[in-house]
C-alpha cells in the first residue's frame, strides 16, 4: 500500500499546542499519552535501528522506531498478526455470523465521562443477550461461543459506542452431547436479540446510578437528577435498539480476514485522511444513512482531533473479549469438545494463509528478510545529524 499524503501525527505537530490549549481542561492523562506517543512515532525522538540483508550485505538507511501506542494509526500491523495467528489455532470448521450491538446516541453523554464502566457494561449486557437468547430452546438451545470487539467510532469520528461479535454457527447442546444448527438465516432472531440487549443496559445502567458510580457532569449534568435518569430510562426503553446481523462467512478463513479487519483498528486510519492545508483536514468517509455513499468532509484541525481522542481508551482496558464457551477460563477444555462435536460435519481443512501479506521488510537486492544490526538511541541519532549537516 502506498504510503498516505497525510497522517495524524502530521496534523498533531502542526496544530497539536493549539488543539490542547483550547481543550486542556477535558484532555485525561491516557489521551495525553496517546497524544505524545503518536506525535514522536517514528521519529528521531523515539531512536532507531540500521537494518541489514544477512545473506547479500546490504544496509539500509537508519528506520525510526515506533511508538507502539494501540492507538496510533501506523503501530497496529504487527500486533494484528500477532493476534490473528493466536486465533487461527482456536477456530471451529463451520460457518460464522457478524452481530453488531449498537447503543442509543442519547447515552454518549454518560460513555463521555464513564468510559471504562460504560464501555464494560455494553460488553456485558451484548454478550449476555446473545448467550441467553442462544440458550432458549425456542431459538436454538445451545452454549455459544463469542468473540466481542468494541468500536466506539462512527465513519465521522463522533463518538457511536458499539459492539462487533464473531459467533460460530450454532453451540453445543445445554446437555453436551452434540452441536446444535441454527434455524434462522440470520442465527438468532434479531429484534428478540435487541429487546433483551436493551433491557440487560438498561438494568445495568440501573444500578450503577443506584450505586453512586456513574459521574453525571458536563454535557450529562442534568442526569445528576433522579427524575431526568428515570425519563431518560422511559425514552429507552421506548425505542427499538439496533442489532442486526449478517450473513455468515463461509469458513474460518474468512472470519479471519474479517477479525483482521476489525480488531486492531484505530478511529481512522491514515488512508482515509484526502488533504491538510495546515488548518483544516478532509478525510474520506462512509454514509451509512445513504447506502454507505462515500463522502468527503472537511473540519479544522483542532475539531478532527477533538473527535480523534474521544476514542483513547482508559488505562487497560481491553477491547477484545470472549465469552461463552470461547471464554479464557472455559476455552482450553470446550474447545476440543466442540470440535469433536462438529467432527462429522467437518469440510476438508483450508490452507494456512495468513490473512494479510507478511510484514517483514524484504532486501531490495535479493529478496531475504532484513535483520536489526544496530540499535541507536535518540541521543546518537542527534549526533548523526549534526554530522551530516555539517
Amino acid at each position: 500500500m502506498s504510503r498516505p499524503a497525510v497522517e495524524v501525527a502530521d496534523i498533531l505537530r502542526a496544530q497539536g499546542d493549539r488543539f490542547l490549549d483550547r481543550h486542556e481542561k477535558t484532555v485525561d492523562f491516557q489521551q495525553l499519552k496517546a497524544f505524545r506517543a503518536i506525535q514522536r512515532c517514528r521519529t528521531a525522538a523515539l531512536g532507531g535501528h540500521i537494518d541489514a540483508c544477512p545473506r547479500c550485505g546490504f544496509q539500509a538507511a537508519i528506520s525510526y522506531n515506533s511508538c507502539r501506542n494501540r492507538h496510533c494509526p501506523k503501530c497496529q500491523a504487527r500486533a494484528r498478526e500477532r493476534w490473528l495467528a493466536a486465533r487461527q489455532r482456536e477456530l471451529l470448521p463451520t460457518r460464522y455470523f457478524h452481530v453488531v450491538f449498537t447503543v442509543p446516541h442519547e447515552l454518549n453523554v454518560l460513555a463521555l465521562d464513564n468510559a471504562h464502566r460504560f464501555y464494560d457494561l455494553l460488553f456485558t449486557a451484548s454478550a449476555q443477550a446473545a448467550l441467553e437468547v442462544a440458550a432458549d430452546p425456542k431459538h436454538l438451545g445451545a452454549e455459544i461461543g463469542l468473540i466481542a470487539i468494541l468500536h466506539t467510532w462512527g465513519q465521522n469520528l463522533l463518538l457511536h459506542p458499539h459492539v462487533h461479535c464473531a459467533i460460530p454457527a450454532g453451540g453445543l447442546s445445554l446437555d453436551r452431547t452434540h452441536w446444535v444448527h441454527p434455524r434462522y438465516p440470520f442465527f438468532l432472531p434479531v429484534k428478540i436479540l435487541s429487546r433483551v440487549f436493551r433491557g440487560k443496559f438498561c438494568a445495568g445502567l440501573k444500578r450503577l446510578y443506584r450505586r453512586k458510580q456513574l459521574r453525571c457532569a458536563g454535557p450529562a449534568a442534568a442526569l445528576a437528577d433522579p427524575k431526568q435518569f428515570r425519563q431518560l430510562l422511559r425514552r429507552l426503553h421506548r425505542q427499538d435498539w439496533v442489532v442486526y446481523a449478517k450473513p455468515a462467512f463461509d469458513g474460518p478463513m474468512q472470519v479471519l480476514k474479517y477479525l483482521g479487519r476489525y480488531t486492531h483498528r484505530v478511529a481512522i486510519s491514515n488512508h482515509r485522511l484526502l488533504a491538510f492545508d495546515g488548518e483544516r483536514v478532509t478525510f474520506r468517509w462512509k454514509d451509512y444513512a445513504h447506502g454507505g455513499k462515500q463522502r468527503k468532509m472537511k473540519v479544522e484541525a483542532t475539531e478532527f482531533l477533538r473527535r480523534f481522542f474521544l476514542h483513547i481508551l482508559p488505562k487497560g482496558f481491553v477491547r477484545i473479549r470472549h465469552f461463552g464457551f470461547l471464554a479464557n477460563s472455559r476455552r482450553r477444555q470446550d474447545l476440543p469438545l466442540a470440535n469433536e462435536r462438529l467432527a462429522s460435519d467437518r469440510p476438508p481443512p483450508e490452507p494456512a494463509i495468513p490473512p494479510e501479506a507478511t510484514i517483514n521488510w524484504q532486501c531490495p537486492r535479493c529478496g531475504a528478510a532484513m535483520t536489526v544490526v544496530r540499535r541507536l538511541t535518540p541521543a546518537e541519532l542527534s549526533r548523526c545529524a549534526h554530522i551530516d549537516s555539517s
